[in-house]
């Protein structure tokens, strides 16, 4: 019985991975992810909008909104380098002063994408469906690493 609990429990693995297949590391196919999109986390509302992709990237803005007043900011961009891509942001106070000094950047290497995810080292979106997708983000506090998902519905 149990060595086919495991031939069962392995082949639905082996059926789930043959579903997400991967795919090339171009712009194009995770241009699902351009839209205003909006959700909450952090205790407040937050809101991102995704650009097309045009001249080998994709750029973003998200704001973090808590009791009314915007918490902070970021500008993420996504782009094409060396037949890959990365995702680089940059992280702003409410009064617009950067968290990052002048030339650092948070990069987020690209590790996979397959038909409803791009997964980055530390950062993954998820398409749900044409409407909804989910962003998981790996976030280091004294030592620990939490992933945060913030969900989103397109506006």
């Amino acid at each position: 019985m149990r060595i086919l609990i495991l031939a069962l429990v392995i082949t639905s693995w082996s059926c789930k991975a043959q579903t997400e297949t991967k795919i090339e590391p171009k712009l194009e196919n995770i241009a699902w992810i351009s839209g205003t999109w909006h959700g909450e986390a952090f205790g407040g509302k937050t809101e991102e909008i995704w650009s097309e992709p045009s001249a080998g990237s994709m750029m973003a803005t998200f704001k973090l909104i808590n009791n009314g007043k915007v918490t902070f900011y970021e500008i993420e961009i996504i782009r094409e380098v060396e037949n890959s891509l990365i995702l680089q942001l940059k992280h702003f106070g409410s009064d617009l002063k950067g968290w990052e000094t002048k030339d650092e950047t948070i990069d987020f290497p690209l590790k996979e994408i397959t038909p409803t995810k791009v997964v980055f080292e530390g950062m993954t979106f998820e398409k749900v469906n044409d409407k909804e997708m989910n962003v998981y983000v790996d976030i280091e506090e004294n030592g620990t690493i939490e992933t945060v998902k913030f969900n989103y519905i397109k506006q």
